[in-house]
């Protein structure tokens, strides 16, 4: 049996589907490189260290020789809600943000002049957010987090002195746990528990192009391929009463299978360097991510009602662009700064309070320290404004009505990194 469900099924079934919201959720160009010095400004255009086996492979038949980059990158997120109207009552939820490790791992091999391999790790999707136990979304989400860690392999090949092409395969592991609180309120007793727990594999790929139509500038053409998660769970309720137990037993939700499938976005970058002087060079990108398909989340109950559905979230594609500039300040010392802009995947009037996702402003300064003549030492800080994300949104009975915006929703980024050339 297949049809479009309605009611208290579709509630609880859109209810998980939430992509981490707020500071979650969001594209990570970030990966512990000096490329966060820029805001990403020519990350795939660079090619300058082994960040580029997985920002741009063809751009690994720059580098000389042999190289290993290692990336270490806190990341603080401060995110506080600020609740205008809620139905059920509740407090802003607090710092819903904290700290979360990251970084990269990133080796270049040279097989020859023309020829290099490359391998990658590390993450470009995730973050999370946790709100405290009486805030007043509470009955749309209270936790969640989704967390991404790549493994990539990748070639790069010099066609010829102004033409390099490079292509990876990227093995993807994703992980999401949700929690929301179930209202009650027909039975008057306490909150009970809607949560998912689960992981799943993915293959993706990624493919680059690098043009030098002189010494002094390079162009760089790349993308990322799409990456789908099949994520399953049973018993995802817990706590009913019995007139909630009944109605979650009558939808399939209890005591079921629980399925959803997403689809990470695919990318488009154009990223231009350009060498203005000996001293002075300037980066820029612009990029494409197919959010509306990550928009589209297949959900299936399997139980006594097979329920399989869509749920459409109205997501739209998203536009980003960046600017930087990076400086030699003397032999060892050279600084950079940039800008970045994404636009937002979702419009006022259909962004959820478990889909706060806004435009993101992104502002980065950094500085390389060439240590010795085989060693390179990186440090770079980003901030990045996330947007207000304002809510009006109506739950019916059990979620109630929530209006609420976000006072912070601030994400900083802390990246050490050290390139090893051999």
């Amino acid at each position: 049996m297949k049809n479009r469900t309605t009611g208290s099924c579709a509630a609880l079934c859109l209810a998980l589907y939430n992509f981490s919201a707020h500071g979650a959720g969001l594209w990570l160009y970030e990966q512990g490189t000096p490329d966060v010095g820029t805001a990403s400004a020519g990350m795939t255009s660079r090619a300058q260290d082994a960040a580029t086996a997985f920002a741009n492979p063809a751009g690994m038949t720059r580098l000389q020789g042999s190289q290993l980059m290692i990336g270490v990158q806190p990341i603080y997120s401060d995110i506080e809600s600020d609740v205008d109207v809620a139905t059920f009552g509740g407090g802003n939820g607090g710092n819903a943000g904290g700290f979360v490790p990251s970084g990269g791992l990133f080796y270049v091999y040279s097989l020859s002049q023309d020829l290099k391999v490359g391998l990658s790790a590390g993450s470009y999707l995730g973050l999370g957010v946790d709100f405290a136990n009486d805030w007043a979304g509470r009955y749309y989400i209270q936790k969640e987090e989704f967390t991404t860690v790549f493994a990539n392999g990748s070639v790069g090949y010099r066609v010829n002195d102004w033409l390099s092409v490079g292509a990876g395969v990227s093995a993807v592991h994703g992980e999401l746990e949700y929690k929301a609180s179930l209202n009650n309120v027909l039975d008057g007793g306490a909150d009970g528990r809607l949560e998912f727990d689960d992981n799943d594999v993915d293959i993706g790929g990624n493919v680059g192009v690098m043009i030098e139509p002189s010494q002094r500038t390079r162009i760089a053409l790349t993308f990322i391929s799409k990456v789908e998660f099949d994520f399953k769970d049973n018993n995802i309720a817990s706590g009913a009463g019995p007139l909630l137990d009944a109605a979650l037993r009558v939808s399939g939700i209890a005591a079921s299978d629980t399925r959803l499938k997403w689809t990470l976005p695919q990318q488009a970058m154009l990223g231009v360097h350009h060498q203005l002087n000996d001293d002075l060079a300037i980066m820029g990108n612009l990029g494409w991510q197919n959010w509306s398909q990550f928009g589209q989340v297949g959900v299936s109950v399997d139980a006594t009602t097979s329920v399989d559905t869509t749920a459409d979230a109205n997501f739209q594609d998203t536009w980003h662009a960046a600017f930087g500039a990076r400086y030699r300040l003397d032999p060892l010392w050279s600084l950079s700064a940039g800008v970045a802009y994404d636009s937002s995947p979702v419009t006022n009037s259909d962004r959820s309070i478990a889909l706060a996702l806004d435009r993101q402003y992104r502002y980065a300064i950094g500085a390389l320290y060439d240590w010795r003549k085989d060693i390179t030492l990186g440090v770079a800080f980003e901030y990045m404004d996330a947007g207000e994300a304002p809510v009006n949104q109506q739950g019916g009975n059990l979620r109630g009505d929530l209006k609420s915006e976000f006072k912070n929703d601030d994400v900083y980024f802390l990246s050490l990194s050290m390139n090893w050339k051999f």
